[in-house]
């Protein structure tokens, strides 16, 4: 467990919850109309507004993208009250985790943010990453990014005492998957497809009533930088690999200083230190429940979890509409 970090103190974890439900609530406006962008805007806007309000000195690391392809959020920018005076933080966030999901009402969008003390989360170029995670309670190495799906199937369901046949795997649902979905399947081992998602689908793995055992294939690196900072609050194992398609990709790598291009990287190098996680639901989920328009009223289901003391705390909040 790691040391409670007092420059994480100044920056309450209820402050973080509050950063999210802003962006979920403003993104929920655009729940099924069919603008991805609409909705990922209005996500940004909010989210920025509220982390603008804190008293910071706030870097983003990972954000939408970088300056001249993001005019908010974009990796680099400073947000926060305190810019050269106060707590000096990374923050590595997805306003709208699931913009697809969001502009057609699919379920488990998320509003999603990290913070940990400055360089303790890695600065992960907007690339793929081939990822494989599980929950907490296996033990140390039972999942290796280098062995074939079916040894880490086969290496999980000897941990459980199960047969390979038991274990229920989540799977990005994504073409680039097919050889993997063929292979599990080929051992009897079930899948969960999800359509988008894939920060909700590694933190699902933690879960018991998802029935998920492990998360497989390759997703986006800055959500494994997410999802990471989570697992480091409630436990669990992962490992990443960056996936580089072409010249472009890994000169942006080089940019942010990676030069082991093969790198295989766990956990506790994704996200060090003490972490903050929290996350709001902008539509029902597995995770959490969506945002809701009651009577004069709207609710939101949040969950924030802190790294040093293992806390996680479930949120429901209830907002006037004025």
């Amino acid at each position: 467990m790691p040391n409670a970090s007092q420059v994480l103190d100044r920056v309450l974890v209820l402050e973080m919850v509050r950063v999210t439900e802003a962006a979920a609530i403003s993104a929920s406006s655009l729940v099924g109309r069919g603008d991805e962008k609409a909705a990922d805007a209005a996500a940004v806007e909010a989210m920025r507004e509220a982390l603008n309000q804190l008293y910071m000195d706030g870097t983003v690391v990972i954000g939408e993208g970088e300056r001249d392809e993001a005019p908010m959020l974009y990796i680099g920018e400073k947000v926060g009250s305190a810019i050269g005076k106060g707590p000096k933080i990374d923050i590595a966030l997805d306003p709208l985790e699931g913009t697809t999901i969001t502009a057609k009402a699919g379920p488990n969008a998320l509003a999603v943010l990290a913070v940990a003390e400055e360089g303790n989360l890695l600065n992960a170029p907007d690339v793929y990453m081939d990822k494989i995670a599980v929950g907490p309670g296996y033990p140390q190495g039972v999942i290796d990014l280098n062995k074939t799906p079916t040894e880490n199937v086969e290496a999980i369901a000897a941990a459980k005492g199960v047969k390979p046949s038991e274990i229920i795997a989540c799977v990005l649902d994504r073409p680039r998957h097919e050889k993997l979905i063929a292979e599990l399947r080929s051992i009897g081992c079930g899948i969960m497809l999800i359509p988008d998602g894939d920060v909700a689908g590694v933190i699902a793995t933690t879960d018991p009533t998802t029935t998920i055992d492990v998360y497989m294939g390759q997703g986006g690196a800055p959500e494994g930088v997410l999802a990471c900072a989570a697992l480091r609050c409630v436990g669990g194992q992962f490992q990443g690999r960056l996936v580089f398609r072409n010249d472009d990709e890994r000169a942006r790598a080089a940019k942010w200083g990676i030069e082991d291009l093969d790198k295989v990287y766990v956990l506790e190098e994704l996200a060090k230190g003490d972490c903050i996680f929290a996350a709001t639901g902008v539509t029902d989920g597995s995770l959490l429940a969506g945002v809701k328009r009651v009577k004069g009223k709207m609710t939101t289901e949040s969950v924030v979890m802190r790294a040093s003391s293992g806390t996680v705390r479930w949120v429901k909040g209830e907002h006037r509409i004025d």
